[in-house]
């Protein structure tokens, strides 16, 4: 299969960290305090609203003096950098993860959040694809 086949959908990571936009900045601190996981998607009723980071829970709940318990992640959650659908061809989206210099884009679809594609896994796929080269003799 030519990576012009391939599509954002056959190489992203289907099961990302995501909370609901009722959840509680202390229930996404306690997820981010995993040294790989470097941000929480948030979504209602699986529509992705936001993504939260560290950086997030510090700005805009531990510098005011929010409480961690009853902050909800919709009222804080950053609209996304970008979204990429499912069906973009794969090798479209990794010219826009190396253009843009994102590691990771959270993929949609009918505006459900569906998976995360990281730069990596999409240069490892690529790769793997590539047919061999060929030898002059």
């Amino acid at each position: 299969m030519s990576d012009q086949q391939l599509l954002v959908r056959d190489a992203m990571v289907t099961e990302p960290l995501a909370l609901d936009a009722t959840a509680t900045a202390q229930d996404a601190a306690q997820a981010l305090v995993r040294p790989e996981v470097r941000s929480v998607y948030v979504c209602d009723d699986g529509t992705l609203v936001g993504v939260v980071t560290r950086k997030t829970l510090v700005r805009d709940v531990v510098a005011p003096g929010r409480d961690p318990t009853t902050t909800r992640l919709g009222e804080i959650a950053e609209e996304p950098n970008a979204t990429l659908e499912g069906s973009t061809p794969l090798g479209d989206a990794f010219a826009f993860l190396e253009q843009e210099d994102y590691e990771r884009v959270p993929v949609v679809e009918d505006g459900k959040l569906v998976g995360v594609l990281s730069r990596s896994v999409v240069q490892r796929r690529l790769a793997e694809d590539e047919p061999p080269l060929e030898l002059d003799t």
